[in-house]
């Protein structure tokens, strides 16, 4: 062999050489990413797959060679597909996205919720060659939550927070009868549903849901809304006109801020109450009612019996049930999910794919006092998915007068900074207080909760949960 040829060997071998190393390092890539339970897929620049690792096999439910070479549309079927993909928005700004939620349906046609990360794919030069995808089943936490919210649930009504507590465990039987409720609460804190979910689960059903803002009306206006008026009663009055009172016939009538209301208005209301009947205007004979009576006001009515602004005697007659429903600023456990819901609502009348909000913006939106409460809590999640352009809403998307607010009320923030930690957080507390009611038993616990004893014994050991008897003794799964 001559000496050139000998050197040309000898550098060929050389080159080879990393190679073979590359290619050892390339099989020992495979075989983690083969282990790992999150499903991986990559994809090259026109989106076709080129590796689906076997825990995507499992969650999409697809062999590999069926997969490999088709579009990832086509494959991993995600709500993001249309218009908002998470791995073509990586590809074209060059930034990974991390945990955004979204879900995937299946080849059983099953929906599985998700969490992916994506990422830019690169060969040894830099040289972009195509994306790679990763994602987390969590169909394990959905079921969570939807076992936590069945325990704190009824109908369209729900709540996460241990401030709730009392009220729920009272909405059942409230509900089943007739009695009149009185509810307490500040603006926008959610009356007008509670005062719908009684109806919804009471023996008038079936009948109408009539609500009037009784602050919203001069007294005079008031009156005929009320009760209605019969042709000729007044100038302008050319037809007879039902009340408020007649329209909610066999159903429930929600007074809202009766605190609002004149002294006359008072004096006329009681008697309704009291006689159950009422006078239309212009009317020679009185109306027998059979409305339940919802009343509802932000104020204290104590205080302003005490002030004489408020009859006693009206007050008592509406106040045989008291429900006080707490601000948003005493049950933040609930923003998470109040944020997803809104969402999900807005993403139908706008027409979008807002998967979520990030830690960042949800850590901020906890932390927010929200005097409007939860009507102010929609506004700007409405206002947020306006401006956002992206997956998410980021902590720009916000308004300002969330942004600079922080924690002005001096209330504790949300622990939890996702909804992740939001639902580990709620079912912490949901174990913790069974516990404590059934004397630290864990089968009337979970009988309590409706879990089987066995999924309530696995919840207990993850979540590293002590079981303190009656006797001083502990008791850790």
């Amino acid at each position: 062999m001559s000496a050139e040829k000998a050197k040309r060997t000898k550098g060929a071998v050389a080159a080879a050489a990393p190679s073979r190393d590359d290619a050892r390092s390339a099989m020992a890539d495979r075989a983690i990413l083969e282990s790992i339970s999150d499903g991986v897929f990559t994809v090259d620049r026109d989106f076709r797959i080129t590796y689906l690792n076997r825990s995507a096999e499992d969650i999409i439910q697809v062999r590999r060679e069926d997969a490999m070479g088709r579009m990832c549309c086509e494959v991993f079927r995600s709500n993001l597909c249309e218009g908002a993909c998470a791995l073509r928005q990586t590809l074209e700004q060059g930034r990974p996205i991390i945990d955004l939620s979204c879900f995937i349906v299946n080849n059983a046609g099953q929906r599985v919720p998700v969490s992916i990360s994506t990422a830019v794919l690169r060969d040894a030069s830099g040289t972009v060659i195509g994306g790679a995808e990763t994602f987390r089943n969590l169909s394990d936490i959905e079921q969570l939550r939807e076992e936590i919210s069945a325990t704190r649930k009824i109908g369209d009504f729900g709540s996460h927070s241990p401030s709730m507590r009392t009220i729920f465990s009272q909405l059942t039987a409230i509900a089943e009868t007739c009695s009149t409720v009185l509810i307490r609460g500040e603006t926008g804190s959610g009356k007008e549903l509670l005062a719908r979910t009684i109806h919804a689960n009471g023996p008038r059903r079936d009948g109408p849901f009539v609500a009037i803002n009784c602050g919203a009306f001069p007294e005079t206006l008031l009156e005929s809304e009320l009760f209605g008026y019969k042709k000729g009663a007044f100038t302008g009055a050319d037809r007879d006109k039902p009340g408020r009172f007649a329209l909610a016939e066999g159903g429930t009538l929600l007074l809202d801020e009766i605190g609002e209301i004149s002294p006359a208005m008072q004096v006329r209301l009681l008697r309704v109450l009291q006689e159950r009947s009422y006078e239309p205007l212009g009317a020679v004979k009185s109306v027998r009612s059979n409305a339940r009576i919802i009343a509802a006001t932000h104020r204290r009515l104590e205080d302003l019996v005490a002030s004489g602004a408020f009859r006693q005697d009206l007050f008592y007659r509406i106040n045989v049930v008291q429900l006080a429903l707490p601000p948003l600023r005493e049950r933040r456990e609930d923003i998470p999910f109040l944020v997803e819901q809104f969402i999900r609502r807005f993403n139908l009348v706008m027409k979008r794919q807002v998967a979520g909000v990030s830690r960042s913006a949800l850590r901020m939106l906890s932390d927010c006092p929200w005097p409007g409460n939860i009507r102010q809590l929609e506004n700007c999640i409405e206002r947020s998915m306006v401006f956002c352009r992206g997956n998410m809403i980021e902590v720009d998307d916000l308004p300002d007068e969330v942004r600079t607010s922080g924690n002005a009320v001096g209330s504790p923030a949300l622990p939890a900074a996702s909804m992740q930690e939001a639902v580990s957080l709620s079912e912490r507390q949901a174990i913790q207080a069974a516990l404590a009611q059934c004397g630290g038993n864990r089968r009337l616990a979970a009988e309590k909760l409706g879990l089987h004893p066995t999924t309530f014994y696995r919840k207990l050991k993850r979540l590293g949960l002590r079981v303190d008897l009656p006797d001083g003794r502990h008791k850790r799964d």
